[in-house]
């Protein structure tokens, strides 16, 4: 059901843009802070076509630096109906931070953000320090140096965010401070004035 809304949107296969990018879609497991699979049969990350290529850049750059390494995808595309289910497991808790209201909307219900690490040549993630949707200030970005002073995250892994940082910034896309892996592109206000929201 997923697939037909978002292509009746105008979203994008990633796979279609750049079939180098890996996606393991969390959300169509269990492996997420709701411990459900809340996607059903989702396994494709859906985009906006501007964000789309703007993905491949970053991979082909990625490949051009370290090659075998691609971008792995864990969320996309995110509907509001689900964006309402995953709100009110926070709601009214200190991790609410992490999940966007949707009454306000998020960047994920326009197709625009995108969840995400790097893989090595084998396939396998990068050391980020905490886990994707681990939703504690060990995932929080600006504060890298004072964690691994307090050996709370490897300096490894406060390298390898700042090279998925620096990947991500220089094509144009935005970090969110409360999460590493989360990366989009414009504010709430201009998103609104270029895409529909994903009202399903």
């Amino acid at each position: 059901m997923f697939e037909a809304k978002f292509k009746e949107y105008g979203l994008v296969d990633i796979a279609t843009v750049c079939p180098d990018i890996l996606v393991e879609l969390k959300y169509t497991t269990t492996d997420n802070f709701t411990g459900h699979d809340v996607y059903g049969d989702l396994v494709k990350a859906y985009f906006v076509p501007e964000v789309a290529e703007m993905l491949a850049r970053v991979q082909a750059r990625l490949g051009a630096l370290k090659p075998g390494w691609r971008l792995l995808i864990y969320d996309a595309a995110r509907p509001l109906s689900t964006q309402r289910y995953m709100f009110e497991f926070v709601k009214g808790t200190p991790q609410e931070k992490y999940v966007a209201d949707p009454s306000v909307h998020g960047f994920h219900n326009y197709g625009v953000a995108v969840d995400l690490t790097i893989a090595d040549g084998g396939g396998r993630p990068l050391d980020m320090g905490s886990g994707f949707d681990e939703f504690t200030d060990r995932s929080n970005v600006g504060h890298e140096d004072e964690l691994v002073a307090a050996g709370r995250i490897s300096s490894e892994a406060r390298d390898n965010r700042a090279f998925l940082a620096k990947l991500m910034i220089e094509e144009g896309f935005e970090p969110n401070p409360d999460e590493w892996w989360h990366y989009q592109k414009y504010s709430l206000e201009e998103v609104a004035r270029h895409y529909p929201v994903l009202d399903f």
